[in-house]
């Protein structure tokens, strides 16, 4: 489970001729002509939202960017070393992302730790200058792009980014603990009858890690028992997380059956006790539930995780 990460990186460039630049940007550097939304909708990490400004404009995110899926040194690099009419070029404040459970009760404690402003991410991006860290907040997973709607709350820091980043590294899980004293702890338990552990471990492996469902904190070889003198091999797996154990378990269903075949079996137990797929309620059958995950899960995963658990299941024949 990732909890923090950088953001993209904002880079200004002033100009008389905006549309030469902005030509420059999508034909040399492979950029995208997007509205604010939509580039940090689709922006990764350290890869570069631009606006293009008059040379009197001020530092502001204007409504339209471009996006090039580089870092911003590299962009500004080949702008620099370009021959395109640019005046002055500008860094925004750099934006840290953190997933956190409760974004109000964190948003008090990054506070008390650095000071700073709390405010919306649009309104943190317009306060920013060069020098100073923004930390945006959110509940979603961090593996993947996290559009501005999805920021539940960001802190305008007058730090440098080196100071909040190593510290935010070094604290980050000391801040998770006192938001959740108590976590889950579950197990996990992967049982397949045709002998494809290889590819049903690597399936669950990669929905845990692409939906950064919690931390893996043991994995492994046991022997289950499912009736008396009756042994078989499973893969065991204990997670710790703050999601809940019902929503674990009904995505992890979308991973047992393609259609109506089985392709493993994966038990999800609470302190010891079995999660029943009936527990998760509303759905008259195993099948119907197992529809529903997997429509779910196919919603919610990654492109690259799409692509790799679809190989995986053709090897399941």
């Amino acid at each position: 489970m990732r909890f923090v990460r950088l953001g993209p990186g904002m880079l200004f460039l002033r100009t008389n001729e905006p549309e030469k630049v902005t030509k420059f940007l999508v034909a040399n550097l492979g950029g995208k002509e997007l509205s604010r939304e939509e580039a940090f909708r689709e922006a990764g990490e350290l890869e570069t939202v631009v606006f293009v400004t008059g040379p009197e404009d001020k530092t502001v995110p204007g409504e339209r960017a471009i996006l090039v899926m580089d870092c911003p040194w590299k962009v500004m690099a080949d702008v620099v070393n370009s021959d395109v009419p640019i005046l002055r070029v500008d860094l925004e404040g750099i934006v840290l992302l953190m997933r956190v459970p409760d974004v109000e009760k964190a948003l008090a404690i990054l506070r008390e730790k650095f000071g700073g402003e709390v405010l919306d991410p649009l309104g943190a991006m317009e306060r920013a200058e060069a020098g100073n860290t923004m930390i945006f907040l959110t509940k979603n997973s961090l593996e993947k792009p996290v559009p501005l709607e999805d920021v539940e709350g960001a802190l305008l820091v007058e730090e440098s980014f080196f100071r909040v980043y190593r510290t935010l590294l070094l604290e980050a899980s000391v801040v998770l603990f006192r938001l959740i004293p108590e976590w889950n702890e579950l197990t996990i338990k992967l049982y397949d009858s045709t002998n494809h552990y290889e590819e049903n471990v690597e399936r669950l492996i990669v929905v845990v890690e692409d939906l950064d469902l919690g931390y893996i904190i043991w994995e492994g070889w046991a022997w289950d028992y499912p009736r008396p003198f009756m042994r078989v091999p499973v893969y065991k797996l204990k997670l710790l997380t703050w999601e809940d154990p019902r929503r674990v378990k009904f995505l992890l269903k979308g991973l047992e059956y393609k259609g109506y075949r089985r392709l493993c079996d994966i038990d999800v137990f609470v302190q010891g006790k079995k999660l029943s797929w009936i527990e998760l309620g509303g759905f008259p059958s195993k099948f119907e539930l197992a529809k529903a995950a997997r429509e779910e899960l196919e919603k919610a995963l990654s492109e690259p995780a799409r692509k790799r658990l679809k190989e995986l299941e053709e090897r399941l024949g």
